[in-house]
């Protein structure tokens, strides 16, 4: 009887084991088998310009462009040389030289070489620009090209939209000027609301602290995980109450190495000290080059 009794215990013994391995052969396979795909971020980077402002927004394959920087600058060479033969759309949010000036550069022939002999001009689907009264050689310039090109040109006011593509692409929305609003220069400056799931990011270009009160009084919730910096931090623009409002986790400002007008001010910088408690979250092109980051719909944004 001992005999038989010690043999039934080393059979619930195995079978036991095999159950055992068992769940673990099914569990190993239910791991391996439902692995999710990343999610593709979309990325934002800021172009070293000089004293200047270039944005180049990426979602999917798909560009656009927030500014293009000064003429001369070599923006189409930086764009060739990412890969990029063609962008969505370009925004110009105002036609001051160091903001719209690189947009004359889509229009100059490219130099055919034996090492280049497919090269071809980034092509410009749409063009986008905002009420700005302002008149001069540039905006002339701009549109003269536009026209040149067959390139539609379209105004834009606060309340209109722009994608990046399709679906759960990026949304970029129009927060300035209104339609009623009639400013020149860096007043007229177009601002940008970009959303992506959790992430957020505020496109200024040049807005004077008497816009940015003005848009705080039609957006008084505003805010973002990621703020260029306006006017290149120039002690005329991000006021205390506009970038405790906003509260960005990262700012950039845009900003040519030893500038003559002394940007970003000391005052502007302890600006962003007080509302970030942390100088390492804060980007400047003249120091860091062109700085990137990437937009997680779930994450927020995040710096690479």
């Amino acid at each position: 009887m001992r005999k038989l009794k010690l043999n039934d215990f080393f059979k619930k013994e195995a079978s036991l084991a095999t159950i055992v391995l068992g769940f673990a052969a099914a569990s190993c396979s239910y791991v391996g088998g439902g692995e999710l795909e990343e999610p593709s971020p979309a990325s934002v980077h800021f172009m070293d310009v000089g004293q200047g402002l270039a944005v180049l927004l990426e979602y999917d394959g798909r560009y656009a462009m927030y500014d293009t920087g000064p003429d001369s600058v070599g923006v189409i060479d930086s764009l060739r040389s990412r890969g990029i033969d063609t962008l969505e759309w370009v925004v110009l949010s105002h036609y001051h030289r160091d903001h719209a000036g690189g947009f004359l550069e889509f229009g100059m022939p490219v130099a055919r070489t034996s090492l280049m002999e497919n090269a071809s001009q980034v092509h410009v689907r749409r063009l986008f620009v905002g009420p700005d009264t302002a008149v001069g050689f540039v905006r002339d310039s701009v549109l003269r090209l536009a026209f040149r090109y067959g390139m539609p040109v379209d105004t834009l006011t606060r309340g209109k939209s722009l994608s990046l593509g399709t679906g759960d692409a990026p949304r970029i929305e129009v927060l300035w000027p209104p339609d009623y609003v009639r400013v020149g220069g860096n007043g007229a400056s177009l601002v940008l609301d970009v959303r992506f799931g959790a992430a957020s990011v505020l496109l200024p270009g040049d807005l004077d602290s008497a816009g940015e009160r003005r848009l705080l009084e039609l957006s008084p919730t505003l805010d973002a995980g990621l703020m260029q910096v306006g006017h290149h931090g120039s002690a005329g623009s991000s006021s205390l109450k506009f970038v405790s409002q906003v509260s960005p986790e990262y700012a950039v400002v845009s900003v040519g190495e030893g500038n003559s007008y002394g940007h970003p001010a000391n005052s502007t910088l302890q600006k962003f000290v007080y509302v970030q408690g942390d100088s390492a979250r804060f980007f400047r092109t003249d120091r860091d080059g062109s700085v990137t980051f990437e937009l997680y719909e779930n994450l927020g944004v995040v710096k690479p």
